[in-house]
Formats: structure tokens, sequence, C-alpha cells
């Protein structure tokens, strides 16, 4: 069963076309990925989904239907989070707090009632809290719950940042260059916890990445991508050694991404 859609799907800015007549689809319970070089398109087709863009021609269903008219506040509630290649937090809250916007989608009281912090406030608080001290004890941030994001290290934002999209509670899950600045060794961990957010979690996962060592090691398909146009879709073996995809990489900057 396919969970997205991507249907002939062209962007341009002004003369530049940016994605060129796209189509792919993401299958539910699959680890699906996207790369290439930059500029190929690959955060672009991200922000189409997230409705930042809207696509001059083709179409994007997610579960069977089109959201195109859905503005980007509405993304959420469909079941679709994603994490940013620049980190989007609120640097002068706590990591609990963070993780706790995640959960605004849940939210069924109005203002009144959490003004007068009604029994049924109360009861949604009290869930919430739980999903997110489980997404804590998922990334193992209980040594970071309480401090400020401003006083963290890079490579810890990075993990709350995909913990608050995951505190949402997805169906899919965007993950825009999660292992970016990360050393080896937290490029491993990120591997391991997406392997369990497919796994245990039941969560299908679409990924922009440019580490080949990791999308090899958690993809079960990836598209590659050059100049907005698709090159090839298939296994991480097939696309790296296909002749197209080592075209696109040979010369540029990313050509040891293949390595």
């Amino acid at each position: 069963m396919n969970l997205l859609d991507l249907q002939n799907v062209t962007l341009r800015f002004g003369g530049l076309v940016a994605v060129d007549n796209v189509s792919f689809s993401v299958k539910q319970g699959e680890v699906f990925s996207l790369v290439g070089p930059n500029g190929a398109g690959k955060s672009t087709i991200f922000n189409m989904i997230s409705r930042f863009y809207d696509p001059a021609e083709g179409d994007i269903l997610f579960q069977g239907q089109s959201i195109l008219k859905k503005a980007s506040h509405d993304i959420p509630h469909l079941g679709i989070a994603r994490t940013f290649q620049n980190i989007e937090l609120f640097e002068q809250a706590s990591v609990l707090q963070n993780l706790l916007v995640g959960r605004q989608r849940h939210r069924r009281s109005n203002v009144l009632e959490e003004i007068l912090f009604l029994p049924k406030v109360r009861k949604q608080e009290h869930h919430h809290r739980l999903a997110v001290e489980h997404v804590i004890d998922f990334f193992d941030l209980q040594p970071y719950r309480d401090k400020f994001i401003s006083g963290l290290p890079y490579g810890i934002r990075k993990v709350v940042e995909m913990g608050r999209a995951l505190a949402i509670g997805p169906k899919l899950l965007l993950l825009d260059e999660p292992a970016s600045g990360l050393s080896t060794e937290e490029t491993q961990d990120v591997a391991f916890w997406i392997e369990d957010i497919k796994k245990v979690m039941g969560i299908t996962v679409l990924m922009v990445e440019h580490d080949m060592h990791l999308v090899n090691s958690v993809s079960d398909r990836v598209l590659a991508l050059a100049d907005g146009k698709i090159l090839t879709i298939g296994t991480p073996s097939e696309v790296q050694n296909h002749p197209d995809v080592i075209k696109a990489y040979i010369g540029s900057d990313e050509e040891d991404a293949l390595t």
C-alpha cells in the first residue's frame, strides 16, 4: 500500500525548473531515501510535501487523498512530521518543552478549558507527558530533559529536532539531512534509531541524506535526482552503481559521497 504518491510534480522558480516531472511512491512501512548532488531538488520536494511550495504541475497524494489544498499548518494533523536541515528549535526552552510542542496537534481543549484546567485538560496533559517521556527514553535524552536548547551541543540538538517530529505521532516522518554535521558515532546512532522507528514504531520514513553509508544501511529503496529530474529508483546498491548516478556525481563536490 502506498502511503505517499507524487504524480508528475513540477516546480519552477521563475525560469528555473527546480523539480521536473517527478513521480514516485513511498510504501507504508519502508524507509525511502532521496539522494543527489546539491541543488538536485531533494529539499524542494520536502517543502512541497510540507506545503511550503505549490507545484506548478502534478499532484501529491497522502493516503490516496490530494494534499495540495491543505495549508502547511494542516500537514501535521494528517500525520506527516518533518525535521529541518537547519535546526528549528526554541533556544530558550527546555528539551521537554520543545518536545511538548510536537503534541500540539493532539490537543482537543479550548481556551476556556485550558484556563480553568478542567479534568479533561489534566487528562490530556498527562497523556502528552507520557508520550513525550517515551520519546525521551527512546533517544536517551534523560540527562538533557530540563536543559535549555541554547546550552546543548549540536549533536544533541539534532536528536531533539528528530524527537519533536516523532512526538507528533506521525504516520510519515520526513528526515531532512539527519546526519548532517554529526560524528561517525552519532550517525551510527541515527541509523539505529531509524531502524527502530520503522520496525518498532511502524512509522514510514522519507529521508533526504548525503551520507551514503547511512542511506545504504537503513534504506529499502532510493531515488537519485540530478537537476530536478529522476535518474533512477532502486535498492541502495542498484542506485549507487547506476551509470547515470555515477555520471551525475563525477566532478561535483559530492563525488566522495558514493564511496
